[in-house]
């Protein structure tokens, strides 16, 4: 049940990072062709969003990583402890 709801954690975290890729996008694009905004400040959301997506999309599958290399170490030392 476990390994169920892992895999469901990662493919809900794919499909955020996913929607915030286009959410990044669509606002700059938005931000560039309003008086307020322009081309300058457009390429800056680009830069920062692209910039946090994948520092926090970093961060969350490092999580899920530490996360698969616990469990393999774990079985692998139990299987190291039932050899002897």
């Amino acid at each position: 049940m476990r390994d169920f709801f892992i895999l469901w954690l990662e493919r809900i975290i794919n499909v955020i990072v996913i929607l915030g890729g286009l959410g990044v996008l669509i606002g700059g694009l938005v931000t560039m062709f309003t008086v307020e905004g322009g081309l300058l400040a457009g390429l800056g959301i680009w830069f920062g969003g692209a910039l946090y997506l994948m520092l926090m999309g970093g961060f969350i599958y490092l999580g899920l990583g530490i996360y698969g290399n616990t469990r393999r170490t774990a079985e692998a030392v139990e299987k190291l402890a039932s050899q002897s």
